[in-house]
């Protein structure tokens, strides 16, 4: 009887979950190139209720030893807008099963990379939020809410700013016991689906994972018997399919 009670409230509270805002932003990575100035970002909610979302925007800063920082925006000196990147609309009213979108405009200076963090954040609107709802579609969409559990789970992207020149540059040092690229470009290089396997079972694999290097730095890994590497290396348009072995 106990564990019928269980079962029931588990569905019950999925269902709940389930009636809630439920966002997807594709990609979590996005990359403005040199000859663009705006990104059009779409936000899909697979959700069964509408999604209010608000998209903040922070720039990410790293020192010298590689540690991030994420800080507001500033205004331009002299002027009323941000230096850095901007979301038009910065807030979306996506129905359920729908699709909206939102252009990410970059103005300021492009003499180097700039890097920032979009979030996609769903929230129950109120008066402040600027929503273009009235007060009774305001009250209704809590009450719906109001009636279970619910879930409002956002998303953070990492948005590159490609310099106005962008000059790839990517030297490798191929050692016998240790592999390394450094960018001595520009702009971010990426090591995409980086795979370490065994040479003898296909199966016996590291988790596939992603890496970024921003410029002037360096990506490296150790060299071990017995094992295989294999990567895309991604300059802007142009990649290449690369296998190191142990």
């Amino acid at each position: 009887m106990k564990r019928s009670w269980a079962l029931g409230g588990l569905l019950m509270f999925s269902q709940m979950i389930s009636a809630a805002p439920q966002i997807h932003v594709g990609v979590v990575y996005d990359y403005l190139d040199a000859d663009k100035s705006t990104y059009l970002k779409r936000v899909f909610n697979g959700g069964e209720s509408t999604a209010f979302i608000k998209i903040n925007i922070l720039e990410i800063l790293y020192d010298a030893d590689g540690k991030a920082t994420e800080v507001p925006l500033k205004a331009q000196e002299g002027a009323t807008v941000r230096d850095g990147l901007m979301a038009s609309p910065a807030r979306l009213i996506v129905p359920a099963n729908g699709m909206q979108g939102s252009r990410l405009l970059y103005m300021g200076a492009r003499d180097k990379e700039r890097y920032f963090r979009v979030r996609f954040v769903p929230v129950v609107p109120e008066k402040e939020d600027e929503f273009a709802v009235t007060a009774e579609e305001r009250d209704t969409y809590k009450a719906s809410l109001a009636a279970g559990v619910t879930v409002l789970a956002g998303y953070g992207t990492v948005f590159f700013v490609r310099p106005k020149d962008t000059r790839f540059d990517s030297v490798i040092d191929d050692s016998a016991g240790q592999y390394q690229i450094r960018n001595n470009g520009n702009s971010v290089v990426v090591i995409d689906e980086f795979k370490d396997c065994s040479t003898s079972d296909e199966k016996s694999c590291q988790p596939t994972t992603k890496h970024h290097i921003l410029a002037g730095r360096s990506f490296r890994f150790e060299k071990q018997a017995g094992r295989e590497y294999a990567f895309t290396l991604i300059e802007g348009a142009t990649t290449k399919k690369i296998q190191v072995k142990g």
